[in-house]
């Protein structure tokens, strides 16, 4: 074996299998391809890192042998101090914060695939943008927002000499944003109601049904994220206290934030947090069957099996479903669009007011119980 490739692989079993120590391995292997001279210089530093700190900037390289090193890190400066939209501007620290996220999605489904920045192609557009597609509303321009992302990317790797043709510039131009927002997804009151029946806890329940009672019921209650769902850990549930809550931690550009959990949603959550009592306190909340986070997929599968069950006629399971069902019903209730954006954690208006125009205008002054 290369000795690199061991040195490598005895980081990568001692750290977790870091994206850092997985890219590096890539790169190294470089899909049997002739290193180009900075990857050899990279690989001669990389030695010297073993055992010590990773920040690539300590050593003083250039652009491109960041960029090779640690692409995370390198992207995010790039944002910060070179990259611009298409007015020219800088993009504003939000933009930059999620710019990384959708960055990082990417990178992780390269290293998925066994490749780098330099190598991807077409094929390997085409597998993502597929698992985009099948994540994301019908009509949202997400897919779209990726492409012009990788599209810059690549045409600022060719600038630096680490790309020789740009995969995502034919598909970029050919793409059109949407000229219309997509349909807002909600369930109408009597589909809720549906739901809110489904979600209470019984005592043949099995440990499947248990946890998907308690996500849905979670979902249902607080209007949470699924990233926030799924990173839950199982002490930011509180409901053995007069006022049942959910703290939800920071994730990229949502603000830490503790909601407070509709009734109908805590017998569901006692009960899952009744059997699910192993590990400690900073086990996951919602764990996957397998270990580890639950995926979109899971949650898209799982809801779609909740509507089947609960006769609701809806094009699929989707948790945005339930969160703007969520936003409605607080709007109903009388809350301000302020009030609800900050129990969704949104820092722009734009969801909100979209939401508020699918009330119809007879009910907006309607009262009801909040949670």
């Amino acid at each position: 074996m290369n000795p690199m490739i061991a040195c490598a692989t005895r980081v990568v079993d001692g750290d977790a299998a870091s994206v850092f120590m997985q890219y590096w391995r890539l790169q190294i292997e470089d899909l049997g391809r002739p290193l180009r001279p900075v990857n050899r210089l990279a690989n001669r530093r990389f030695a010297s890192l073993v055992g010590s700190a990773y920040s690539v900037y300590n050593l003083g390289m250039d652009a491109l042998t960041v960029w090779v090193n640690d692409p995370l890190q390198a992207y995010t400066r790039w944002q910060q101090n070179e990259a611009a939209g298409v007015d020219g501007k800088p993009f504003s620290p939000r933009s930059i914060v999620q710019h990384r996220a959708m960055f990082e999605r990417f990178f992780r489904h390269l290293i998925h695939h066994r490749v780098t920045l330099a190598t991807f192609g077409a094929a390997h557009l085409d597998y993502f943008f597929a698992e985009v597609e099948n994540r994301c509303a019908s009509g949202s321009a997400t897919q779209a927002r990726y492409l012009r992302l990788i599209e810059r990317v690549c045409r600022h790797l060719i600038e630096l000499g680490l790309r020789e043709h740009n995969p995502a510039a034919e598909l970029a131009y050919a793409v059109s944003w949407p000229e219309d927002d997509p349909r807002l997804s909600f369930l109408d009151e009597p589909d809720a109601l549906r739901l809110e029946a489904f979600v209470r806890p019984s005592t043949a329940d099995s440990f499947t049904q248990q946890r998907e009672r308690a996500i849905t019921a979670l979902l249902l209650a607080t209007g949470v994220a699924p990233a926030e769902l799924r990173s839950a850990r199982r002490p930011d549930v509180v409901v053995d206290r007069v006022r049942s809550h959910f703290d939800v931690t920071r994730h990229g550009a949502r603000p830490a934030r503790r909601v407070p959990v509709a009734d109908f949603g805590v017998p569901a959550l006692a009960a899952w947090l009744n059997v699910h009592t192993d590990g400690g306190n900073d086990v996951l909340l919602f764990p996957s069957p397998r270990g580890g986070q639950l995926t979109d997929m899971y949650l898209g599968r799982m809801l779609a099996r909740v509507f089947a069950l609960t006769g609701i006629d809806h094009s699929g399971g989707n948790p945005r479903t339930l969160r703007n069902t969520y936003a409605r019903r607080q709007m109903l209730g009388g809350r301000s669009d302020a009030d609800v954006a900050s129990l969704l954690g949104l820092v722009s208006p734009r969801t909100v007011t979209r939401i508020r125009a699918t009330l119809p205008s007879a009910r907006t002054t309607s009262v009801v119980a909040l949670p």
